[in-house]
């Protein structure tokens, strides 16, 4: 039997996904806790042995042919980025966006000029990769040539990706010559205004990842037995989302989705969708948005930022989500117990009920973060609408994924959570999704999978995501 075998180093658990090729299926599934402090192929080998025992329950593992071993990564804190920019709105903006859909969190954003106090920020933050962008092409090219040469006089220590205005390049090149930065230039994330060229910078910050970040996050031994650590895991789960989406020559996609994955730490929503206005009236405002875009909200997780996710969706929301029989339980303890207790799985009903109410505050609050907002606008012609970000009104699927939604009983309740509001009107949620789930834990692994065998992922997705 051919397989393919798609490894997931995560945060906390390292997941295996062994694919049967033949028979476009999952063959077997496993974990065991990511051991990235002491040797991260001690996690993987005790992953390993349990898919073993999972494969043969159903084959005899010997005749098992791994043709590929590939993984993707959250290891170590992910891919820490800050991006630079020249105008907040625009460029920056533009550079945010690009390091989002490429896996990484992003730690800052920093516009025009950068000062000594910025830089001395810069210095003092553990970063994987600086993306430096600035001015579209043909405009300003003072203000990117500047930050270069801050980022080369405070001897910055990790690597930086250029994607700015093109009639600056040669300088800033020349520049970073003469320094021992380790720099790599790719074309304008935003050539024109409004513009968005998000791909190249993706592509290079992906490459970078594999070939020097990995290293860093001790990750090596894991090549001896692996063909590559190809991606951030965010950026696989992207992956798996747009071919789902758009599908290929040979096998139909859904069409439009979103994509809603929870986790300890930040809720993460991917959609799959041009996002053009669906009423009259409306005119689209502010910097163009990414086909497949990614937002990370790290201040809404179901453990490490667990108070943070109170903070920002107030005691008020998550009372109004929880159960009658849970109204009177004293919130802010039991998120600090969550916070204090980061591996904690919930075992009594009343766990469960709490962990999905935070659940359903964290999709609601995300939501209203990623999607598009209306601006009311009067003019002689009467009322307008002004858009800002994606309209997803009319989005045909949401996929929810990550462990409270993966493990619960009522994921359709949680995913519900994120829906339009006709008290809110003026944020642009889905109104009528129908909702799947990932509920074998598959999408990073297809995000994998896609990159060789894109018509076998698409096909096992259909599969393997299951209606909630």
């Amino acid at each position: 039997m051919n397989a393919y075998l798609a490894i997931d180093f995560g945060s906390t658990y390292t997941k295996l996904t062994a694919i049967d090729l033949d028979n476009e299926t999952i063959l077997a599934t496993a974990k065991d806790i990511t051991t990235v402090e002491d040797d991260i192929m001690i996690g993987f080998n005790k992953a390993f042995e349990n898919l073993k025992i999972e494969i043969n329950k159903k084959i005899d593992f010997n005749k098992v042919n791994f043709v590929n071993k590939t993984a993707c990564s959250s290891a170590a804190g992910g891919l820490k980025m800050i991006a630079i920019g020249l105008v907040p709105e625009l460029t920056a903006e533009a550079a945010k966006k690009a390091a989002l859909g490429a896996g990484a969190r992003v730690i800052k954003t920093y516009a025009y000029e950068l000062n000594h106090r910025e830089l001395e920020e810069i210095k003092n933050t553990p970063l994987d990769i600086i993306l430096l962008a600035g001015g579209t092409d043909g405009g300003n090219k003072d203000c990117i040539i500047h930050n270069a040469e801050m980022l080369a006089e405070f001897k910055i220590d990790v690597p930086v990706v250029v994607a700015g205005n093109k009639a600056a390049i040669d300088d800033v090149e020349n520049i970073f010559k003469s320094t021992s930065i380790d720099y790599y230039i790719t074309d304008n994330v935003m050539p024109f205004i409004n513009k968005l060229n998000v791909e190249p910078s993706r592509e290079e910050i992906r490459k970078v990842f594999m070939n020097k970040i990995v290293e860093a996050k001790g990750m090596k031994k894991a090549e001896e037995f692996i063909q590559g650590i190809l991606m951030p895991t965010p950026a696989s789960v992207l992956k798996a989302s747009e071919i789902l989406a758009v599908g290929t020559d040979e096998e139909d996609g859904l069409g439009d989705l979103i994509v809603v994955d929870i986790g300890g730490a930040t809720t993460d929503i991917h959609s799959i969708a041009k996002g053009e206005p669906t009423k009259p009236s409306v005119m689209i405002k502010g910097l163009e948005e990414p086909y497949a875009k990614r937002t990370v909200e790290g201040d809404l997780g179901m453990r490490y930022s667990a108070l943070a996710l109170l903070e920002a969706a107030g005691t008020k929301t998550i009372r109004n989500y929880l159960h009658d029989s849970l109204k009177q339980i004293d919130i802010k303890s039991q998120c600090l117990y969550r916070h204090n207790n980061i591996k904690m799985v919930p075992q009594t009903e009343d766990e469960i009920k709490f962990d999905e109410a935070m659940a359903k505050a964290a999709t609601e609050l995300a939501m209203t973060r990623h999607c598009g907002v209306l601006e009311c606008v009067y003019t002689p012609m009467g009322t307008m609408f002004n858009q800002n970000g994606k309209d997803l009104t009319e989005t045909p699927y949401v996929i929810g994924t990550g462990g409270v939604i993966i493990h619960s009983l009522n994921p359709h309740e949680i995913l519900k959570a994120g829906n339009f509001n006709q008290e809110d009107p003026i944020h642009l949620k889905p109104v009528n999704p129908k909702f799947l789930i990932d509920k074998t834990y598959i999408l990073s692994a297809m995000g994998l999978l896609a990159q060789e065998y894109p018509n076998i992922a698409i096909r096992i997705m259909k599969k393997f995501l299951v209606k909630a």
